[in-house]
């Protein structure tokens, strides 16, 4: 018999989307960001015609650097511009690389006492657009009273402090952990289940006119081994972080349905997760890596459960040795095939704020394919020494667990 959680929500995942993701600067050079989210937006009401939009009762969305096409109240500007009606409210929200999935759980957490039924969340960053750390002015402060080293906010750097912390995890085993995010991804096209997901975007440039974006830019199936190997360490000699086995510098935007589950029966909508609880920790900034351990162990604290009660994950890869860290702690190998099924950010991105949902629809579709296992688990670091998780129910869980 599977345990059962001691925790519980009536939050329901309801659907979430995403747009192809496009290399920082490249494919969606000369788009907006807000034009991004409101695509996003579009698609996934699109997918669910049954929603009253005047039902809708908030909109949540986050960008990691809120000023010019991603300012002005991301939130509420992309609600307007998206056709939903104006009597629906909406807000911005920011909590780095974990904004959307933070945009998920503050609604969530609205949903769970009884201030909303339906709502969106989501995420948009155009790195292209506005590069990480723009407009930054970090207090003096942090350095002058050593309250963090002076590469506390280099997230390469914090990642080779990482491999100094865990000198198990070798460049070589981070490499190989790289290709096979490669690997895994280039499966999962194959076999059609990214493209699902994906919400077909317009892209304009000026040297080639317009076109349609309808599968991520970034991934690199031809990846190999002694490729890798040959890469730079570009922050710090003879280092172990590579652009090879980080995830890159993207655009992109994702969105989510949320709902009661009572709002969700009554509207004839899908129940695609349940969400059980949350918790997010801090760690020392200068290895933000680490911050999902402390996250999950929490959570799996309030839940009732143990991490042998996780049967599928889905974990940010912002950089190899960070995914790492995290499965050396819990005792998971590598290739353990319940993590990250179709690959991750190494292989298709990591546009900051809007990843968090891009891990929850993936784990949603592995729920689908999955009936024997009852819970999962999306979680990833946070810039500045943070960690996020969120466990959730397989709502087509059939008791038998392999």
């Amino acid at each position: 018999m599977s345990k059962a959680a001691t925790a519980k929500t009536n939050v329901v995942l309801v659907d979430a989307v995403r747009t192809p993701f496009g290399k920082a600067g490249s494919l969606y050079a000369q788009t907006r960001a807000d034009d991004i989210m409101v695509r996003c937006i579009r698609g996934l009401l699109e997918r669910n015609p049954n929603i009253p939009l005047d039902q809708i009762d908030d909109v949540a969305i986050a960008a990691a650097t809120q000023t010019g096409d991603q300012g002005m109240n991301i939130g509420r500007s992309v609600s307007i511009l998206s056709g939903i009606p104006n009597t629906v409210p909406g807000y911005s929200i920011d909590r780095w690389c974990a904004g959307a999935l933070t945009a998920v759980t503050t609604i969530a957490g609205g949903i769970n006492m009884g201030a909303y039924d339906l709502a969106i969340a989501g995420g948009v960053e155009h790195m292209g657009n506005h590069p990480m750390g723009e407009l930054m002015d970090p207090n003096p402060r942090y350095l002058a009273e050593k309250i963090v080293e002076q590469d506390a906010l280099a997230m390469g750097s914090t990642a080779e402090r990482l491999h100094d912390r865990f000198p198990t995890i070798t460049k070589e085993r981070a490499d190989r952990y790289a290709l096979n995010s490669q690997l895994k991804t280039a499966k999962a096209y194959e076999a059609g289940l990214i493209q699902r997901d994906l919400i077909p975007m317009a892209a304009r440039s000026a040297e080639l006119g317009w076109t349609i974006a309808t599968v991520d830019e970034a991934p690199r199936p031809a990846t190999t081994m002694e490729g890798l190997a040959g890469l730079k360490t570009p922050f710090r000699p003879a280092g172990r972080v590579t652009a090879g086995n980080s995830s890159g510098l993207n655009d992109g935007a994702t969105a989510a349905l949320l709902a009661s589950e009572d709002k969700a029966k009554e509207l004839g909508l899908s129940i695609k997760a349940r969400l059980v609880t949350y918790a997010f920790a801090g760690v020392e900034p200068e290895v933000m890596g680490f911050g999902p351990v402390p996250s999950t162990i929490k959570a799996l604290a309030q839940a009732g459960l143990s991490i042998e009660d996780i049967g599928l994950f889905e974990i940010n890869e912002a950089f190899a040795v960070q995914v790492l860290a995290f499965l050396e702690h819990f005792g998971i190998a590598d290739d353990d095939a319940r993590v990250n099924p179709f690959g991750g950010a190494i292989a298709v991105g990591h546009p900051l704020a809007s990843s968090g949902v891009r891990l929850m629809l993936n784990l949603a579709r592995s729920f689908e394919a999955h009936p024997e296992v009852r819970y999962g688990l999306t979680t990833m670091c946070i810039g500045l020494g943070m960690g996020g998780s969120v466990i959730w129910e397989n709502p087509h869980f059939n008791g038998q667990v392999k």
